[in-house]
């Protein structure tokens, strides 16, 4: 597996890290415009269990989507996800699935 977006991401929907992904792997149940409007509006209480994953077979492994989350939710392969996280891992894997 590739890249891992973890629990910080939650409601958070930051999609810094979608505007710099070269290859489109970074996806969720909602669109990026979707997001943005819920943003917009002050609705963010309907992003509470939402968040973003990493598509592990077209994530090419560049790295340009780390340093742009601003809630540090972003690691860079399972063994970097903390312990506490570690059911991301498969969260992540499974939304693809």
């Amino acid at each position: 597996m590739t890249f891992v977006i973890a629990e910080p991401c939650l409601g958070t929907c930051d999609t810094s890290c979608v505007e710099v992904c070269p290859v489109d792997c970074i996806h969720g149940p909602l669109s990026v415009e979707e997001i943005h409007e819920i943003q917009a509006a002050g609705e963010d209480q309907k992003l509470e269990d939402v968040q973003l994953y990493i598509d592990p077979i077209i994530c090419i492994d560049c790295g340009a989507c780390e340093p742009e989350c601003p809630v540090e939710a972003i690691f860079p392969s399972e063994d970097a996800v903390p312990d506490k996280w570690n059911e991301f891992i498969d969260k992540n894997a499974d939304f693809f699935a």
